[in-house]
């Protein structure tokens, strides 16, 4: 856990840095994102306790002991497995109940983080959003006893329709505030404003008119009143699949289901309908010809193939023809690029559902499994301590861990089926772990009943032999 927490740091330097954020802020961010850190440290810590300690019992020849006495290796392993069982269970509760309320708890301190201290609404070298305002600020340095010097400001000022239209630049500024106030006052100094008019008619948009103005003091006032009354771990009402537990999830995916297939039939009626295209019954469409050929013969030989649509109108009217379905096909297949990114979005969080709950599943079988390899795996090594033991666990856990990435990640794209995304990593290592307790129940070794070294060099001999007679 110590060690995927220094990792948690390096992850959220930028969150946590040069931010003004006390100790206790800090310590519980941390202790509120060790829950999340189970599903990576309960598996590899339940396959290093096993190998070690089944490694240590071998090497100093307690199994043997244990043999000798009447005691058989399953019995030996019977408390152990009861135990593991156990644990798997004690990680499903985990996983529904205190991994997504920490996962809420850690997405409401970064949300907030910036609204609550002063200090983290303005980084350095960065544009930073300043919330409850329209303004995107960025500086160059920051200096004074409470960072209220400001060197090298540049602010991009939003409009009503949320577009960029005015930027402003300054080689330096100061913010004012006092305690008693829910309004900071920002002073530029020797700047610049550029803003870009919106005439109303058409023909003076086309010389896209900007206004510009030089100035030696600009003040600005900023309402701070919702970030002071803001506090930093405040519930919002964004729930991402993490934070959810099964019951939660298992409606949500059903709902999602539903609501992505409409999604779907709704665009392809409309893509019907705007292409002029409408699902036939072939089975009617032969039935209606037939008829049609009993009734007026005579017709059906005078009429046009209607196989060919072109015969159908003017030679006159062919390049108008082909213009109005080139520029109806170009533009249907826009929409369909436009609606494509759409829905794979909408897929992929119904995908992160899916895998989200089958996750908190594998985990408790993920312990049970990992057991199963550490603990036949040192009694067949027979070492014991942190050296060869701790190489092992560590070579076997990253085998696990980097399969489990990939395949969560190709599930989320839709590659393979995210439930199988979720169960990949534990579904390879299963026949390891019926191999390896098979070998450790038979008091065999690791690769066969003898030197696996000298069984390839003595096939090779005997092949060369084979050859000369």
């Amino acid at each position: 856990m110590v060690i995927f927490i220094f990792q948690t740091v390096w992850l959220f330097i930028d969150d946590l840095a040069g931010k003004d954020l006390d100790i206790w802020i800090i310590g519980k961010f941390l202790f509120y994102y060790m829950p999340t850190l189970i599903d990576k440290v309960l598996p590899l810590t339940v396959l290093l306790a096993s190998l070690l300690t089944f490694g240590a019992l071998a090497e100093n020849y307690e199994f043997a002991a244990m043999k000798a006495s009447g005691v058989s290796l399953q019995k030996a392993m019977r408390s152990i497995i009861a135990f593991v069982i156990l644990l798997g269970v004690c990680a499903f509760f985990l996983a529904n109940n205190v991994i997504p309320a920490s996962e809420q708890k850690i997405f409401n301190m970064r949300r907030n983080i910036a609204k609550v201290k002063p200090a983290a609404v303005i980084v350095e070298g960065v544009f930073s959003d300043i919330e409850g305002t329209d303004m995107n600020m960025k500086v160059a340095q920051k200096s004074g006893d409470k960072d209220q010097y400001l060197n090298d400001v540049i602010i991009h000022q939003k409009s009503k329709t949320n577009l960029n239209t005015t930027v402003i630049k300054a080689q330096t500024g100061e913010l004012i505030s006092s305690e008693e106030s829910d309004i900071i006052q920002l002073v530029l100094k020797d700047g610049y404003r550029y803003e870009e008019m919106q005439p109303k008619s058409a023909k003076d948009k086309r010389k896209h008119p900007f206004t510009r103005a030089d100035f030696e003091t600009y003040i600005s006032n900023i309402d701070v009143s919702d970030l002071n009354n803001q506090d930093i771990e405040a519930e919002s009402d964004i729930m991402t699949d993490k934070m959810k537990n099964v019951v939660r999830l298992t409606k949500d995916i059903d709902s999602l289901r539903d609501n992505n297939l409409k999604q779907v039939k709704a665009f392809s009626k409309n893509v019907y309908i705007r292409m002029g295209a409408f699902p036939v019954n072939v089975d009617s469409l032969k039935k209606e010809v037939e008829t049609v050929e009993v009734t007026t013969p005579k017709k059906i030989d005078t009429t046009a193939n209607t196989n060919d649509l072109v015969s159908l109108v003017p030679e006159w009217q062919h390049s108008q023809l082909f213009n109005n379905a080139k520029n109806s096909i170009t533009n249907i297949l826009n929409t369909v690029n436009g609606k494509k990114e759409e829905l794979d979005k909408r897929y992929e969080i119904y995908n992160r559902h899916i895998l989200s709950l089958h996750k908190k599943f594998a985990l408790a079988f993920a312990c049970i499994i990992l057991f199963f390899v550490g603990a036949p795996l040192g009694a067949i090594i027979r070492k014991g301590g942190l050296g060869l033991p701790m190489v092992i666990a560590i070579i076997l856990f990253l085998t696990y861990y980097f399969i489990g990435v990939f395949a969560e990640n190709s599930a989320k794209k839709g590659g393979i089926n995210p439930m199988l995304g979720a169960w990949l990593s534990t579904i390879i290592m299963m026949p390891l772990s019926v191999y390896l307790t098979k070998r450790a129940t038979a008091d065999r070794g690791l690769m066969g009943d003898g030197n696996f070294i000298q069984r390839i060099t003595e096939f090779f001999k005997f092949k060369k032999k084979a050859k000369k007679a």
